[in-house]
C-alpha cells in the first residue's frame, strides 16, 4: 500500500471539502503518520472515512473531524492542552506538535500505554499521560488553554468552563444520539464564555459522561 498516496487522497477527498483550509492543519496532517497509531489489524483502513475500532468500545475519529477539531481550536505554540481521552494517540500527537504542552487522560490501561509507547516511539517529549476518568473535571493540572473532549457528553460540565484560562477554547460534542452537537466555547474573560454552535455530529459517549437531571414520573 502506498501510504503517501492514500494520506494524499485523505486529505484532499475528505479534508478540504469539509471546510478544512488551514493550510498549517493540512501540512502537519500530512507530517504525523496515522497509520502509526492505527491498530495494526486495521492499517489498511487508516485514511478511510470511517472511525476505526480500538478495542475496549473506544474508537479513533473519523479523519475529517480531527482535521476540522484542529482547525477550530488555533492552536498556538504557547498552550497548554488538556485532551480527555488519549484512545490512540494520534489526536494527541497533532496536538503536540502545535502546543507547548498536552496533558491527557485516559481510563483504560491499555489504550493508554499502547499511546504511550507510539508517542514516545515518534519523539513527543511534551504529552504528559495521565491515568483516570476526566469525563467530569481534571483537578490535577490546574488551567489551560485548550480542552478537548474525545467523546461526547450529554451535558457539558461547568467545571470545564472553569478550568479555561481567558481566551481559552474547549472543543466538545454535546448531546445524546441521534441529535449531537460539536461546540466551541471560548473563555472571554473569567466567569464568562462564549458558544459557537459547528456542526451535527455523532461520536461515543466518555464514559461516565455527566447525565442530565431527568424527571421521574
Amino acid at each position: 500500500m502506498d501510504y503517501e498516496q492514500a494520506r494524499h487522497f485523505m486529505i484532499e477527498q475528505q479534508i478540504r471539502p469539509w471546510e478544512v483550509l488551514d493550510q498549517r492543519v493540512l501540512d502537519l496532517l500530512g507530517q504525523v503518520k496515522r497509520e502509526d497509531y492505527v491498530p495494526p489489524q486495521y492499517r489498511s483502513l487508516a485514511f478511510v472515512d470511517m472511525e476505526i475500532p480500538l478495542g475496549h468500545g473506544e474508537s479513533m475519529w473519523f479523519p475529517k473531524l480531527e482535521a476540522r477539531v484542529l482547525q477550530v481550536l488555533a492552536i498556538k505554540c504557547t498552550d497548554r492542552v488538556l485532551e480527555v481521552g488519549t484512545g490512540s494517540g494520534y489526536l494527541t500527537a497533532l496536538l503536540a506538535a502545535q502546543a507547548m504542552q498536552v496533558v491527557s487522560v485516559e481510563r483504560v490501561r491499555e489504550l493508554r500505554e499502547s499511546a504511550e509507547a507510539k508517542l514516545k516511539a515518534h519523539g513527543y517529549a511534551n504529552v504528559l499521560l495521565k491515568a483516570g476518568d476526566a469525563a467530569r473535571d481534571w483537578t490535577e493540572d490546574g488551567q489551560f488553554d485548550v480542552i478537548v473532549l474525545t467523546g461526547s457528553t450529554p451535558v457539558l460540565p461547568e467545571a470545564y468552563l472553569k478550568r479555561l484560562n481567558p481566551g481559552g477554547r474547549l472543543f466538545a460534542v454535546v448531546g445524546e444520539d441521534p441529535v449531537m452537537e460539536a461546540q466551541l466555547v471560548t473563555c472571554v474573560t473569567h466567569g464568562a464564555c462564549a458558544t459557537e454552535s459547528l456542526f451535527e455530529t455523532s461520536v461515543k459517549p466518555l464514559a461516565n459522561a455527566l447525565e442530565p437531571e431527568r424527571f421521574v414520573f
